[in-house]
């Protein structure tokens, strides 16, 4: 399947007309990191090309979320205690709703990596739909801000802090809860949060402790066989489900792998799976197959510096992914084979973007690449902000909305 017929699978998620300007949900309209975007800055500072910079309250690694005038971000404080969901307007930078939404006398554990607030909403023409993990789920209003249902009964142990993301797709809201303790997805109405169906994992984990059950990947959505399926990689073993059950279709084993983060992604008739933590692998696989396809649908695997949470992207069938600690490598989509790798002294959590053929990587520590895509390396620029980036940054119109660890900034030429 080429990427124009991954696009048509998608259309159920945005309405690409409008794709340009809006950025709905985590890695954009396409859940792959593209933007159709035109005219997008490739040098920025802290002065140079930055339309307004406005400090977040609180701490959260989650992506930032565009409709219309409107930029949506959670945060919560350092602690804890409350988790927030911020509306930003996007012409001014300022701070518009505040909400308050959940509070917790004592907040969970959490990794000194992740946040509170690590989650990526998702966004449409009239709601926000914010997750905090087993803390709770909420939608609002996007002209109000208030709530219009909420759910605090969707919870595992996630052992480490929450970290999957909110897929929209179609009517449906779904969610992914890979705990120490239980794992399952599960799809909600858009409009009532009511359950529409909830699928556990079918893998066998045997006697093997929680911290090796547990994961926090985002699914995607694929058309095979005249119906969509919901592809999500987790801890032991991927699964792709029948999206409008919940059924299984089938699933591909994995030895080790657990704590898996970064998002798969298609390139020709293969989707991408990231094993996760215990050395992460990538497995490319076919996705018209049934039942265990373990030994049938793999195409070929990749096992060097694949990263754990940075997300690949793919352009003109050469697949482009950045190490947690700056190793940036093509490969040949069709084959796996290496076509060249690159080392940026920089480390990665944020999943790049594309915009008009040129890769967008946001650093750790402020550094900030634009990459051409192609048969070598080219390094077109590379840029400095103050503070760096945990989360994946959004596109809409002609900026980038980038959120680093103290501010949302947008850059626009």
């Amino acid at each position: 399947m080429n990427r124009g017929v991954f696009v048509m699978a998608v259309a159920l998620m945005a309405t690409l007309a409008e794709a340009g300007e809006n950025w709905p949900q985590f890695r954009g309209p396409t859940c792959d990191g593209h933007s159709d975007a035109r005219g997008l800055p490739r040098t920025w500072s802290e002065t140079d090309h930055v339309v307004w910079k406005t400090p977040i309250p609180g701490r959260g690694w989650s992506s930032p979320v565009v409709w219309g005038e409107q930029v949506w971000l959670t945060t919560a404080t350092a602690d804890g205690t409350v988790r927030s969901a911020l509306c930003v307007d996007r012409r001014t930078g300022t701070i518009g709703h505040n909400v308050k939404l959940f509070e917790l006398a004592r907040p969970e554990e959490i990794n000194s990596t992740n946040s509170y607030a690590s989650s990526t909403s998702a966004i449409d023409a009239k709601r926000v739909y914010v997750h905090f993990g087993s803390c709770g789920t909420a939608c609002l209003d996007r002209a109000t801000g208030k709530t219009v249902w909420v759910r605090r009964d969707l919870t595992c142990d996630h052992g480490q802090g929450a970290g999957s993301s909110v897929l929209l797709v179609g009517e449906l809201v779904v969610l992914t809860l890979d705990g120490m303790d239980v794992q399952y997805l599960v799809a909600l109405d858009k409009a009532t949060g009511k359950t529409v169906w909830k699928a556990k994992r079918s893998t066998d984990f045997g006697t093997i402790n929680g911290d090796l059950r547990k994961a926090y990947g985002t699914p995607i959505v694929l058309p095979v066989g005249g119906r969509n399926l919901l592809v999500s990689n987790g801890a032991g073993a991927a699964m792709a489900y029948d999206l409008a059950s919940g059924r299984e279709v089938w699933k591909v084993r994995y030895r080790g792998g657990y704590s898996n983060i970064s998002r798969p992604v298609v390139v020709g008739g293969l989707v991408l799976l990231n094993t996760g933590f215990g050395r992460a692998k990538l497995l490319a696989v076919r996705f018209d197959g049934r039942g265990d396809v373990t030994d049938t649908h793999v195409a070929w695997r990749y096992e060097r510096s694949v990263p754990i949470k940075p997300s690949p992207v793919v352009v003109d069938g050469r697949v482009y992914m950045t190490s947690d600690t700056g190793l940036l490598s093509c490969l040949d989509g069709r084959t796996g084979q290496k076509v060249w790798t690159e080392r940026l002294r920089e480390r990665f959590s944020a999943s790049p973007i594309v915009a008009e053929g040129r890769i967008y990587l946001f650093g750790e520590r402020g550094k900030a690449w634009v990459v051409e895509a192609g048969p070598r390396y080219k390094a077109l620029a590379v840029n400095q902000l103050a503070s760096g980036c945990m989360a994946s940054p959004a596109v809409a119109g002609k900026a980038l909305f980038v959120r680093t660890k103290t501010h949302l900034v947008r850059i626009e030429e």
